[in-house]
This record gives structure tokens, sequence and C-alpha cells, in this order.
């Protein structure tokens, strides 16, 4: 219980009282007498208060949400009383969001049920706890407020922001994949894994036309070839302090190449290839390579609250990791961010993958080092910021172009473009037959 506003304005009133009180005996005994019942009204309050339970609230939200979009929260309050009761409600939600629109006053009649919506945003994958709700309801006189938590503990996993997978799955169904910068470059008839026979058209090479379907139909008949299904793909995520960088707001490096990585998947697994994963540098995570529509649930399932730690990737260990389990021919994409002291351990790890497989060194590249370039140099510190980001960049740029001479292909992107951009190289691949 703690006093109302109108006890405190009803106390300060009787206070004042005092004062003439003090100097007039004879207004003492009706100053005391007035005491006694205000006391006697808030004892009588605070009885009507303690026998009426507090009101009932309920919460409504989806157990599963994306990092970093809106969502709503609704509450809903019961007044199970027969007469009107003014509550003041605070949701208990998780650290770990934004939030726009709470606390709430509701003013319920006797016997209803009112409503009201909040919105979060979470700033961190993973499961979260909702702890309950405190309600502060004001007494019948009105002089007291009943404080009262409600036990409503909800669990949600905030998963990563899956638009791009599902930007990507509509377009693909509207075969308007260049809306998004994935180029379609096609060749008819060409491809490795035989399709189908069909008419013969303009443009098709003679090597194409199937000579004995030619001659039972009377018309030329061209073979046409699709790329190779059944293949595999795994990925190695960097778990290490570098990926936790995070640039004007947006997404941690992490969460971008998190992304990038579940809508590879997606593309990969429509194409009929199988998809694996395995983290490194800070939690270990192995998964083995799957096919099929479960499979990117799967990923969701075993990646949302995967997080970078403090420390730093160990590439030689992973790619040993990779070459012991994973016997199968496979496109190893590595997902991380390349400094210079990499150099030596980085090779090691791609001459362990190339006996068997195909490298693709994704690197995130900070937009920050390429901002302190192009800032006027107005000042000594300016200048030497932008002579130590010229050098940055100059030796990271000579350890890409020796991983690509020991064979290693390499993409040098900014996160908001690394997306699309592996969609494409993975494209690539599998239409030139690499894998």
């Amino acid at each position: 219980m703690r006093p109302a506003p109108r006890l405190v304005w009803i106390l300060a009133g009787w206070l004042v009282w005092a004062i003439p009180a003090s100097l007039w005996p004879s207004w003492a005994a009706p100053w005391a007498a007035g005491g006694i019942t205000l006391l006697l009204f808030v004892l009588l309050d605070a009885w009507r208060a303690w026998r009426h339970p507090p009101p009932r609230v309920a919460r409504r939200i989806a157990h599963s949400l994306p990092v970093g979009v809106w969502r709503e929260v609704l509450l809903e309050i019961d007044n199970s009383l027969p007469q009107k009761s003014v509550v003041r409600v605070f949701d208990h939600y998780p650290t770990a969001c934004d939030m726009e629109g709470l606390a709430f006053t509701f003013a319920l009649a006797p016997q209803s049920r009112a409503h009201a919506s909040y919105r979060l945003r979470f700033t961190a994958r993973g499961e979260h706890v909702f702890k309950g709700v405190e309600t502060l309801a004001d007494s019948p006189f009105g002089l007291l407020r009943r404080r009262a938590f409600i036990d409503l503990p909800c669990r949600v996993r905030v998963y990563p922001n899956f638009a791009a997978v599902a930007k990507y799955a509509l377009l693909a169904t509207d075969n308007r994949l260049s809306q998004m910068g994935v180029r379609q470059r096609r060749r008819r008839g060409e491809g490795l894994s035989f399709h189908q026979l069909r008419e013969y058209r303009e443009g098709d090479t003679p090597r194409q036309i199937d000579w004995k379907a030619t001659s039972r139909v009377n018309k030329l008949v061209s073979r046409e070839y699709q790329d190779e299904r059944d293949q595999q793909i795994m990925f190695l995520l960097d778990c290490g302090n570098r990926m936790r960088a995070k640039e004007d707001g947006a997404l941690s490096h992490f969460d971008e190449a998190l992304n990038a990585l579940l809508l590879l998947a997606h593309v990969a697994l429509r194409q009929g290839d199988a998809v694996g994963c395995m983290s490194f540098g800070h939690d270990t995570r192995h998964i083995p390579a799957q096919k099929g529509r479960a499979a990117l649930n799967h990923l969701m399932e075993r990646l949302f609250d995967l997080e970078p730690g403090s420390n730093s990737p160990d590439y030689r260990s992973a790619a040993t990791h990779i070459a012991q389990t994973v016997h199968k021919r496979s496109l190893v994409l590595i997902l991380t961010n390349l400094r210079g002291e990499d150099d030596e351990g980085l090779r090691e790890a791609i001459k362990v993958l190339r006996r068997r497989h195909l490298v693709l060194l994704a690197s995130l590249r900070e937009t920050a080092v390429q901002r302190l370039v192009s800032e006027p140099r107005a000042s000594f510190e300016t200048a030497l910021n932008a002579a130590a980001a010229l050098q940055y960049i100059g030796i990271r740029s000579a350890m890409i172009e020796r991983l690509k001479r020991n064979g290693a292909h390499v993409l040098d992107v900014t996160p908001a473009a690394l997306p699309v951009a592996l969609v494409n190289r993975y494209l690539d691949f599998k239409r030139s037959g690499a894998l």
C-alpha cells in the first residue's frame, strides 16, 4: 500500500489546519477529531482494498520474433469487482530490447475488460524472458494505491531477421531475382546434368542436338541440361571478437554474416543441395549437412542464440575439424573478418581444406576504415588517421592476393553487400561446374 495523491492533499490540508488549532484552543478538538476520522477512513479503505483481489492481467505476444523489428505486445486486464477501478499497469519486459508506449492507466467499469498494446524491438538474438506485470490499483475511497506483482513468465525466442530470406522466396516465385541483385545467367541447354528433350531453338549449338530423337520425329530435337544437384555447402562461421563490430547503429558483423548464411542456405536448399554449418572462435557448434525444407528451420534453431565471444578465431583448428568430419567434396564457405595477423593461419587452413573441397573466403570490410581515407585532411590528426587506414587497407589487400594465389576464392565486401554477393558467387560455382 502507498498513499494516493488524494490522501496527500487531505493530509496537507489537515496539517495546515494545525496552525490555527495551535493558536486558538477552541480549534484543537475539531482538529484532533478530524485526524482521528481521517485515520479511520484510511484504515477502512486499506481493509477494503486488501479484501479485493488484484485485477487479472494477460499478455499476448508471439513466441518467435525477428531481431531488430518492432512487434506489438498486447495486455488485457479484467476488473472482476462490482465497482469502478482505476489501475496502472507496467509490464516487466526483457532488458535486451527497445520499448515504446508503456505504461498504461485503465479506468475500468464494474465487471469489465480492457486492453492496450505497446511496442518492443529486440536488439539481441536468443531466448528472452518476460517476468511479470506490476499493477497499482486505487482503493475504493481513492486514498491508497495497492501495488501487486502478477507473475506472468513468458519465454520468447528471437531469431535472425529472416526478411531477406522471405524476400528471396517471393522474388524467386515471381522470377524477379534481378530486383535484389542476383544474376540469373541461365545458359540455354548448357549445364552438367541432363534435364529434358525439347524442340530445337535458334541459338542452340550442334552438340545439343539429339540425332536419334530427331530421326524419330522428323524434326530437330535438342537436349537441355540443368545444374548438378545433390552437392554440399559447409559454412565456417567465425564467432571471434572481430565479428562483434557494429557500425552506425546497424547490425553487428556477426548478425550480418548470419543473415547472409541463412539466405544462401535457403537458395542452396532450393537448388537441391545439402547445407551444413560449423561455428568456431568461441562457441563451437557442428551442424551436419542436410537437405530438404526442414534443414533451414534446423539451422535457425541451432544458430538463433549463437553470439560472438572475446576470443580470436583459430582457422587451422576449424579447417582440420572439417577435413576430418566432412568427406564429401563440398563448397566450404568461411565467413569472417580478416586481419593481417591471420595470414599464416589462414593459408594453412586453406591448404588443408583444398585437398578435397572448394574454398570460398567471405571477409567483411569495415566501412569506417574507408571513411577515414575519404575524409578531408583538415588537421594533423585526420592525416595520421588516413595514413593508418591506408596502411591497414594495403596490408589486407596484399593478404587477400596471397590467399587467392594459394587457391582460395575470396569475397571482400561490406556487410550490407554480403548476402547478394554470396548468392551470386554460389550460382557462378554451380554453373561453372567447379563443384
